[in-house]
């Protein structure tokens, strides 16, 4: 019974996630549950080919009335707001002038025409301190690149350039007026010392970007600046809110599933696929094969590598080879993938002695080969299409295996492994990770992912939790875990062994096709 003239203390969080399709603004309550939630929309630019651009204010409008339908559509008290927290698609630029203009689109993440630009990098900074100082590779997904295209190409847009800011970061600016980015999005640009979390001098000299252009960097719970007046009367969050680093994408995604101690890693299975883990000693891969950026959790990194077309492989089988099952599961209203699991079900591991190779798009982990291809391995007159789509799942999952082993031999431990994105709803696919991992893979109850990660972040920012780890120990809740089937690992482990034997003896092959016209 509750005590006369005693208040229940409601406190909410609101999660701002910007990706690259649309922004998914959710309002949560303080356990993490969402009360609200709005996606709005916005267009890709692709002025040439390989090019990739965004208008930063499609970016802040989204935002902005994205967290003025959630709060009019819970109809709470705007007093108990406590944080706001920011997530957003990595690696993209921002320019600024003087007086916070815009002074192009944002050159976004997917963008490839910096290729020059790498090689201008690694020249001037050395292949080999570039991977010490920033813990990777030059990329021509990485922000750094881009930065140098601008000033060697559009000159009179760089000289007027004042702020250098990421994607989530503008958002900031918009909603504070503060230019401040935090430690894991910042190690996305290549210009940072991610084992020091802080602006690399030795880089920036390097490249002759002056350090003035770029924002205070922060710790992803700490404040970094308070809802505006301006702000306040178009959102009706009140003036004052504190809003909090936030978190590039994967970091928020992993705070978002739990993912913040060591011996704990995710998988997702995407587009591409993501094999995400938590580690708080410092790992850096001197081959340039995984990324290891500092993650959400102060004082920590998260270590990742990439497969390039996981997902991807399943859906370009469905769209060519699984017609049949498209049109009964339209007719069932059920998803064609659940019918497709069933059929990928019916045949043994090892799909009676088939590999599938998933480069259809090159690779980044562990080859780092923009030549290489996929592939069917040991194809018989005996193989139906069934064999082919189970061949695909399995050969996905040894993809993201080899990002494990990489994982593991850096030190990396992996205990425990969640599985999110559209491939990690299926139980087929999840049982074959968990053999094939060698480790117990489950699910978490939300599927708000980054915009939850971010909000936990505003609530340990502003108090509500003491840690990112008491926080997830509090809101994260996960459904029993698939355990790996010993009998299934070691017929797995056979044919893992052969796969691995595959790329080695097909790179020269893959190189000398690549040049055929």
């Amino acid at each position: 019974m509750d005590c006369p003239g005693k208040e229940f203390l409601v406190e909410y969080l609101i999660g701002v996630d910007l990706g690259t399709s649309g922004t998914k603004t959710v309002l949560f309550d303080s356990d993490g549950n969402p009360l609200a939630s709005r996606t709005i929309e916005y267009p890709l630019y692709q002025p040439k080919n390989g090019w990739a651009e965004q208008d930063p204010l499609d970016w802040w409008i989204a935002a902005r009335d994205g967290i003025k339908s959630v709060i009019s559509k819970s109809g709470i008290n705007t007093k108990d707001i406590k944080g706001i927290g920011i997530s957003g698609q990595m690696h993209g630029l921002v320019m600024l002038d003087k007086a916070g203009n815009v002074l192009r689109k944002s050159i976004i993440w997917c963008d490839q025409r910096t290729a020059k630009e790498c090689e201008e990098i690694t020249s001037k900074v050395g292949a080999e301190k570039l991977i010490q100082i920033t813990a990777n590779p030059a990329l021509t997904g990485f922000t750094a690149s881009k930065i140098l295209w601008v000033k060697n190409n559009e000159p009179q847009i760089y000289e007027k350039c004042a702020h250098i800011l990421l994607p989530k970061d503008f958002i900031r600016y918009k909603l504070t007026g503060e230019f401040a980015t935090e430690v894991s999005d910042a190690s996305g640009m290549q210009l940072l010392d991610v084992p020091n979390r802080c602006w690399s001098d030795e880089v920036l000299s390097a490249l002759g970007i002056d350090k003035s252009l770029l924002a205070k960097v922060y710790e992803s719970p700490e404040i970094t600046g308070k809802i505006s007046q301006t702000v306040s009367e178009l959102t009706g969050v009140p003036a004052g809110t504190p809003v909090v680093g936030g978190a590039g994408d994967n970091a928020a995604a992993a705070v978002g599933t739990g993912t913040v101690e060591d011996g704990i890693a995710f998988t997702t299975l995407g587009t591409s696929g993501v094999v995400f883990a938590h580690t708080d000693k410092l790992s850096i891969d001197p081959k340039g094969r995984v990324h290891t950026f500092c993650c959400a959790v102060p004082g920590a990194w998260h270590v990742m590598g990439v497969t390039q077309a996981a997902g991807l492989s399943l859906k370009w089988f469905r769209d060519n080879f699984c017609h049949e099952e498209m049109i009964a599961a339209d007719g069932m209203g059920k998803d064609p993938y659940y019918l497709m699991d069933k059929q990928a079900e019916r045949i043994p591991i090892g799909c009676d002695r088939l590999l599938y190779l998933p480069y259809l798009m090159g690779e980044r982990t562990p080859h780092l080969d923009p030549d290489c291809r996929g592939a069917f391995f040991g194809l018989s007159a005996m193989h139906t299409r069934q064999h082919l789509l189970r061949a695909v799942m399995e050969g996905v999952s040894f993809s993201q295996r080899d990002s494990v082993e990489v994982l593991r031999g850096m030190g990396v431990k992996i205990n425990d492994m969640l599985a999110c994105g559209g491939g990690g709803s299926s139980p087929l696919w999840r049982q074959m990770l968990a053999d094939v991992y060698g480790c117990p893979v489950k699910t978490v109850v939300s599927k708000e992912g980054p915009a939850l990660g971010v909000a936990i972040l505003a609530a340990v920012g502003t108090g509500i939790y003491g840690s990112v780890q008491e926080a997830c120990k509090k809101v994260i809740k996960t459904n029993p875990a698939q355990n790996p089937i010993p009998e299934n690992s070691a017929e797995y482990e056979k044919f893992y062994r052969i796969y691995t034997q595959l790329y080695p003896a097909l790179k020269e092959s893959y190189k000398n096709l690549s040049v055929i016209s």
